[in-house]
């Protein structure tokens, strides 16, 4: 009896498994261009979709590197992140990583602020934002130029490869996770 069971279960997935495998599963070569041309917006962003919003999610993305150019304007800085454990971004170095609020608070106290590091200018090169539909997740990528000077010595980070993830979060745009990354072709040290 259970010999019969098993063998008939046996059947049934082998059947549906045939099935499966006849079926045309291969798109025609002009398949994937129709679905291009017909498929809806995924998100809002930059290039060909606007929002209002995305104006908002870019005025936080600015705040959070322009701030030191701006005297030094620590609450801008502090109002474009999420303030508890759930910051993360890596750094150009390995040794740099930021995990939490309180973390980025100290290296904000404890480097930028000092009198020796000077914010000279922020210039952001092909800035692209993307919204989800739902209005409440946006992430972006762009090349980064950030001109400093640190105890009297230039100290510029030059097309830096600069993406984040923010979020909705009462009513505001928060960054979530940042990543600065130095392409390696171009690094001549």
């Amino acid at each position: 009896m259970i010999g019969r069971s098993l063998t008939s279960a046996f059947v049934c997935v082998l059947f549906f498994c045939m099935m499966a495998l006849s079926a045309d599963t291969i798109p025609g070569e002009n398949v994937v261009e129709e679905e291009v041309e017909m498929s809806h917006q995924f998100t809002f962003n930059t290039v060909k979709n606007q929002h209002d919003e995305l104006a908002e999610v870019e005025k936080t993305i600015r705040a959070s590197i322009e701030w030191a150019v701006h005297d030094k304007d620590t609450a801008m800085s502090y109002s474009s992140v999420v303030n508890n454990d759930e910051l993360f971004f890596f750094q150009t170095d390995s040794r740099s990583t930021i995990i939490g609020f309180e973390a980025f608070k100290n290296m904000t106290e404890n480097f930028f602020m000092r009198d020796d590091f000077k914010a000279i200018k922020v210039v952001i090169k092909d800035l692209r934002i993307h919204m989800s539909p739902t209005l409440k997740t946006a992430w972006w990528a762009c090349l980064l130029d950030d001109y400093n000077e640190f105890q009297g010595k230039p100290a510029n980070w030059e097309n830096v490869r600069w993406s984040g993830v923010l979020e909705k979060v009462e009513g505001k745009w928060k960054i979530f996770q940042m990543h600065f990354s130095k392409a390696e072709d171009l690094i001549t040290n």
